[in-house]
């Protein structure tokens, strides 16, 4: 915490401290031995009236200000000369503070020459000020009383503010001067004769007391109306007001809350803040002391290796004592990497703890602070600053892993022996460990199922076997090798519960399975015709579900899936039915030819049907004529029951004929054969029949 307490200039305790508009703070004496004269320079034209930010002007229009000279009537805070009033103006280059919220009045840039600069020493942004130069800064009191309240924690004396180096231990304060003095800097800086010798000197320790005594007593009155008490808070100008000033209009319009409420609002709002950052740095305590174990771990587990290397070398030739020696070598050089690559971890890790920590004790000390005005004047800062801090422990350390394993996953490899041994070096000790599948990435759509799985953390992997099994008296089958780590396969059968397992291997060998996952199919088949493989005379729509025909021969078009298990059963409605086409609907082998009839050959099973009767057709022979045709509107239904092994056929939801065909086996697709003056539309995914059952016992 210490580090937030002292000044960037004299590396010393805050004494006396300002806040700059950039919210650092330094010691008011080095902020005015810093500053520097300007020699009455115009301000660079970066920060002249033309790259004011737009909401500032068009706040400082809305209060009433109509020009920009003398003659400008008073208005709010915010607007541009009422600003500007303090005498303190700040730019950088290349980012300028143009457009930054007030602090206390302090804006940018005023509209008059500047008597001196000051350049922050920590963000190297400038400030600018008039004739008073950085006694125009306001008192950064909290930082005061935090600085105090922790100097008498740590029973810590006040120092000289004069000794260059190495300042000893205050012996007394000058009221008029208001600056401590140890004995050898009083008798050379402040004799007690000349001009000086009617200040009054006190101890260091009391000294101390009235200081703070008078600046709490300060900071509560108004600076404009020294008889009244602050006690609201405008929150367009950010800055505590009392009563004398709401009358004088300036805030007429302004939204303007009680001190204390704000007060406690943004402390709530930093405890809030400072409750998540103390859990980071809470983790990184303990991930900061499991990297030290685990450089405990490293060296242990180099030294037991080393051991088991020695009771190697020595069942070898005395040539492999000198390969011997090259390997030890080798295992310390590695040791000594990784172990160094440990210490710059936790030399990373406990700089940003430190860091961390110091903010979080100065904001708790921060939030004992009972002055309202105090805690206000940089409780927006606060709580930014911890916010920021927060969100650089995102991605960082909590949740890392050391960046070197802690033990050497290698063993001897003696199996060449003398004609290898100039060879000879380690090996991975042992197959990868088995990978992980990862259930929120793995999923099953209609007859496909897309696995995703994670290596073994720590295990070299040259690649991956997946296995699917269907859960059917069989056993699992390989489906994929590879070094992906998505597979997708397809091609399998509806309403199927599949079980999934993967594992790796490398040269070593194959690793173990992982645990498995079970995927079912879809209960019924969704699909859409396969316009890529249907003749050209076959126009199928862009959905895949509808279908016409340009020629007046026969031209077949087959779905996008085959089925060779379950029950499926799918729907065609006519769409166009003139001049009495030829259609006929079923199944076929894939290789089937596309330019005949469906059931003309061996590969296909089908029903031609016309407006007044139909027959089953396959192999180019006839079966089993029925009455009842189709016409525009009609609703041709066909169930494949593989279960039973059967083909039926339904018309406008009744069965037409019985069972058409028994004894199928393979793999079959849904098919339809069609010329022109016809146009069919496809409907999938369908519940079979209730009759269905009885249909297939007659």
């Amino acid at each position: 915490m210490e580090e937030e307490l002292k000044c960037p200039i004299c590396k010393h305790f805050f004494y006396n401290p300002v806040l700059l508009p950039c919210y650092h703070a330094l010691c008011l004496n080095c902020a005015v031995s810093s500053q520097q004269e300007t020699g009455k320079s115009s301000y660079p034209s970066e920060v002249s009236s033309s790259s004011i930010d737009g909401e500032q002007v068009e706040k400082s229009s809305n209060s009433g200000s109509s020009g920009c000279g003398s003659e400008c009537p008073d208005s709010d805070n915010v607007s541009l000369y009422s600003e500007a009033d303090s005498g303190v103006v700040c730019t950088s280059r290349p980012n300028s503070y143009v457009g930054t919220p007030s602090i206390q009045g302090i804006v940018f840039p005023p509209f008059q020459q500047a008597a001196f600069s000051l350049t922050c020493p920590v963000c190297q942004k400038i400030v600018y000020f008039d004739d008073n130069g950085a006694n125009n800064l306001p008192k950064y009191r909290l930082m005061q009383n935090v600085v105090d309240r922790y100097q008498e924690t740590k029973n810590l004396s006040m120092k000289c503010q004069l000794c260059e180096a190495n300042p000893k231990d205050a012996v007394i304060m000058c009221e008029q001067c208001e600056v401590f003095y140890c004995e050898k800097c009083r008798e050379s800086c402040h004799p007690s004769r000349g001009p000086l010798a009617k200040h009054s000197l006190i101890p260091a320790l009391q000294g101390k007391a009235n200081v703070r005594i008078r600046n709490k007593g300060a900071g509560v009155k108004c600076s404009e109306h020294s008889e009244d008490t602050l006690s609201m808070y405008c929150m367009l100008c950010r800055i505590p007001v009392c009563t004398a000033c709401l009358q004088d209009g300036r805030h007429a319009r302004h939204d303007v809350q009680a001190l204390n409420a704000i007060c406690k609002a943004q402390k709530t709002e930093l405890s809030s803040s400072l409750q998540s950052l103390s859990e980071r740095a809470k983790a990184a305590t303990e991930f900061i002391h499991a990297l030290k174990k685990n450089a405990e771990f490293l060296n242990d587990g180099c030294a037991a290796f080393e051991n088991q290397l020695g009771r190697e070398m020595e069942r070898l030739m005395n040539a492999l004592k000198r390969r011997e020696e090259e390997l030890r070598a080798w295992v310390r050089a590695e040791r000594d990497r990784r172990v160094a690559s440990l210490k710059e971890q936790v030399s990373l890790a406990t700089a940003k703890l430190q860091k961390t920590t110091g903010l979080i004790q100065f904001s708790i000390d921060a939030l004992k602070e009972g002055d309202p005005t105090a805690f206000l004047q940089v409780g927006n800062m606060m709580v930014h600053r911890v916010g920021g801090m927060e969100m650089t422990w995102s991605g960082t350390l909590i949740g890392e892993v050391p960046r070197v394993p802690t033990d050497l996953d290698l063993t001897l490899d003696d199996a060449p022996l003398l004609k290898a041994i100039h060879q000879l070096h380690f090996v991975q000790m042992k197959p990868p460990g088995a990978p992980s599948l990862i259930p929120e990435e793995c999923s099953a759509e209609n007859n496909t199922v897309t696995l995703a799985w994670a290596p073994h953390p720590t295990a070299r992997v040259d690649g991956y076997i997946l296995e699917l099994d269907d859960n059917n008296q069989g056993s699992f089958k390989e489906v994929y090798c590879g070094q992906e780590t998505v597979c997708t396969v397809d091609g399998l059968h509806f309403n199927t519960v599949y079980t999934a397992r993967v594992k790796a291997f490398n040269t070593s060998g194959e690793g173990p399975y992982s645990e498995p996952i079970c995927l079912q199919t879809a209960d019924v088949a969704w699909f859409t015709l396969d316009g890529s493989s249907a003749p050209p005379e076959v126009r199928v729509s862009s959905d895949g579900l509808g279908v016409t025909c340009d020629c007046y021969e026969h031209r077949m078009v087959l779905g996008c899936i085959g089925f060779s298990r379950g029950v499926h059963y799918w729907e065609w409605t006519v769409d166009k039915y003139d001049g009495n086409p030829d259609i006929a609907f079923g199944v076929a082998r894939f290789d089937s030819a596309r330019d005949r009839m469906l059931g003309k050959e061996d590969k296909s099973w089908g029903m031609y049907i016309d407006s007044t009767r139909s027959w089953f057709l396959h192999g180019d022979s006839h079966s089993q004529r029925t009455d009842g045709g189709i016409d525009r509107g009609a609703t041709v239904g066909v169930l494949l029951d593989l279960n039973r092994k059967t083909l039926s056929f339904f018309v406008n939801e009744e069965p037409q004929g019985g069972v058409a065909f028994r004894d199928l086996q393979g793999v079959f697709y849904p098919a339809v054969s069609l010329n022109c003056n016809s146009s069919l539309t496809l409907h999938t995914a369908l519940d079979p029949p209730t009759d269905h059952e009885s249909e297939g016992e007659g």
